[in-house]
């Protein structure tokens, strides 16, 4: 069964204890005494300087700016914020996924909400002010007028752009559907 959020910080906070023998709180304020403002100078100097991985500098420096203590409900209004129209594609997205299994997690980030199990299927983002990007993890499937194929690298594979909670339809949540399959 997928980790919810509590248990993925919580992991997080012990993986960086224990890949680098000094608790996240050390971290935390090396990040803050450092004077660096940019997260991409606060990364370098964690990777070059202290020898942390990518994923773990990331976590301290999120953590640095206090966005680890932001509840799911405070992510979801700041993506919305300005762009409450979208919402209810969201709910129609999110309500669709969470019926595909009991080991899907719905994890609101900063600007996106990752739909996974063992793995991201699918990720949410309010794109502009009129338009909601649903990104699929759909290896090898072809793509369409409406399922367009995204540049390889990524996690996801396709987006479909979708302006109304009307265009969640059978063909999104079919896509949808065989994403989380894949997963």
């Amino acid at each position: 069964m997928a980790k919810t959020s509590e248990e993925m910080l919580e992991s997080m906070t012990a993986g960086v204890e224990e890949k680098t023998g000094k608790p996240l709180d050390h971290w935390v304020k090396l990040v803050k005494a450092s004077g660096l403002e940019k997260h991409g100078e606060q990364m370098k100097m964690l990777k070059t300087e202290h020898g942390i991985t990518h994923g773990y500098a990331n976590f301290i420096c999120q953590a640095a700016k206090g966005r680890l203590d932001a509840s799911e409900d405070d992510l979801l209004s700041g993506q919305y914020e300005g762009k409450e129209g979208l919402k209810p594609i969201y709910e129609a997205l999110a309500a669709y996924a969470s019926g595909l299994g009991s080991d899907v997690e719905i994890a609101p980030k900063k600007t996106s909400v990752a739909f996974r199990r063992s793995k991201n299927f699918a990720v949410v983002t309010p794109a502009t002010k009129t338009r909601v990007d649903l990104g699929l993890n759909l290896k090898g499937e072809a793509g369409t007028i409406r399922l367009i194929e995204e540049k390889p690298g990524g996690m996801c594979t396709h987006k479909i752009k979708i302006q109304a909670a009307e265009e969640v339809d059978e063909e999104v949540k079919a896509w949808l559907k065989a994403a989380y399959e894949k997963a």
